[in-house]
């Protein structure tokens, strides 16, 4: 199943999307809307709206971004580092997501900004100390994810947290796909249809269940809590006007335009 966060006639639901797998819906398909919110037992409201009259948000507004880095040995030698024993983890303030479509906007106090295409983890339910193999139980599904970076701030910070926090600085989306093993999907960005990465999910250091029980063992988990797993090898620099878009197999795309 597909959730999505739409707008419409200046209301904001979540609904969902029809289809399934990468590819788009069918534009004169149509949405159904939640009653409430997807975080337990689904309602329909019964309210039926066409695809062309909605627009696509952020598919959840989290209360936190755990992400985490170095989690791909190739992106990790890319950047001069060594894959860390445990998951290596910061946040990014809630401020920076945004939605699908919505413009990335490159900061002034940065003149190396660089994207960082990721599987997203939304959490489904609120929960603390989660086994491995209870993990299934508390994640409502994936999303794709740019972690967008300012990496010469990255450097010379010494810590992550401006770099990485900036406004416009998590597109997440373009919906939340429920069924679905992430254990072996394909994953890639292109800017201007260029191909920049291209893995697979199989090459995470640290696999999603170990990732949620890690981190579930530090902080507690809200429902709509997202979990960024890390980049693959290839990040490389964003420009204005450049089109950047993150595609995960059996997810969908998630295109942003890049603006000063």
């Amino acid at each position: 199943m597909r959730i999505a966060r739409v707008s419409y006639q200046s209301e904001v639901a979540f609904a969902v999307v029809p289809g399934s797998g990468t590819e788009d819906p069918d534009p004169e398909a149509s949405v159904e809307v939640i009653a409430g919110h997807p975080f337990g037992e689904i309602e329909l409201s019964g309210l039926v709206l066409p695809m062309s009259e909605v627009r696509l948000l952020a598919p959840v507004l989290p209360s936190k971004v755990i992400a985490v880095g170095r989690n791909y040995a190739a992106h990790a030698a890319e950047m001069g580092g060594e894959v860390p024993a445990e998951p290596m983890i910061f946040l990014k303030p809630s401020t920076s997501v945004i939605g699908p479509e919505a413009p990335i906007r490159l900061p002034a106090a940065s003149s190396q900004v660089e994207h960082e295409a990721e599987l997203a983890v939304v959490i489904g339910r609120l929960c603390s100390d989660v086994p491995r193999e209870r993990v299934g139980e508390v994640v409502l599904g994936y999303a794709c994810a740019n972690d967008v970076t300012a990496r010469d701030l990255q450097r010379t910070d010494g810590q992550w947290g401006r770099a990485k926090g900036f406004d416009t600085f998590c597109p997440l989306g373009p919906w939340i796909e429920t069924d679905l093993e992430p254990g072996d999907l394909a994953i890639e960005c292109t800017v201007d249809q260029e191909v920049r990465q291209s893995s697979r999910t199989s090459l995470l250091v640290h696999d999603v269940p170990h990732l949620v029980s890690w981190v579930s063992a530090v902080m507690t988990l809200l429902p709509g809590d997202v979990i960024l797993t890390g980049t693959p090898a290839g990040v490389g620099p964003l420009a204005e006007d450049d089109v950047v878009t993150v595609t995960i197999e059996g997810i969908g795309s998630l295109t942003n335009e890049v603006i000063a």
